[in-house]
């Protein structure tokens, strides 16, 4: 049976209630991670070996129009999908639990986090005990997918927490935490963060021009 299509892996996807310490969601996590530490070892030169590597953690997307710099961290990597032209810069973490959706050219700074998982508010039920399953003493765990538009740039040490969704065409700036939805076309900042203004044709900076000569 695929992972996929294991009971336990359903229900933690789909933000339901779910035993973290399920023997087979165990092994995924842990064949991941000894993917992910091969990535992180690799050299800077030997892209061909990054590239397959990225295939095999995040299969989700067009690997060979995108970059990862090491190091990264992540869970599960098949709850990631992401577009064309997708960026993650150094020491990056996505918390797949439930799924991560990242769309076309997406770039994100240095250390940011995309975490899905939740615990529960009330302290007693989020404390490990025996559920009565036969399996060893555990907490219990849900999520909350993420979703990123088009055409976004996340600055440096951001967190966006589970939930949230960003449209296209935003800047969320760095050290922000993002606890709601970031409407399109939009700066935001802050902890938490919010929205400080559109972005608008007065902030070109006509940039075929400076580069090449030429107007955009």
């Amino acid at each position: 049976m695929k992972i996929q299509e294991y009971k336990e892996f359903i229900k933690m996807k789909n933000g339901k209630l779910y035993n973290p310490n399920d023997i087979k969601l165990l092994a995924k996590r842990i064949k991941t991670r000894m993917l992910v530490d091969r990535f992180n070892k690799t050299h800077a030169w030997n892209i061909p070996r990054r590239m397959h590597l990225i295939k095999r953690i995040f299969p989700n997307g067009p690997y060979k129009t995108v970059f990862f710099e090491p190091t990264i961290k992540t869970e599960y990597g098949i709850n990631v999908t992401y577009g064309k032209n997708f960026y993650m810069n150094f020491d990056c973490t996505l918390l797949d639990v439930a799924p991560i959706t990242i769309g076309d050219n997406v770039m994100f700074g240095p250390r940011v986090v995309v975490a899905t998982p939740m615990h529960p508010l009330v302290a007693e039920e989020r404390m490990m005990k025996d559920y009565g399953d036969g399996l060893m003493v555990h907490d219990l765990e849900y999520a909350k997918p993420i979703t990123i538009g088009n055409n976004v740039w996340i600055a440096s040490h951001v967190t966006i927490c589970g939930g949230v969704t960003i449209g296209d065409n935003v800047v969320i700036g760095a050290g922000s935490v993002v606890t709601k939805d970031i409407p399109s076309n939009v700066l935001a900042v802050g902890v938490p963060c919010k929205v400080v203004r559109e972005i608008t044709e007065a902030d070109k900076l006509n940039v075929t021009e400076k580069y090449y000569g030429k107007k955009d």
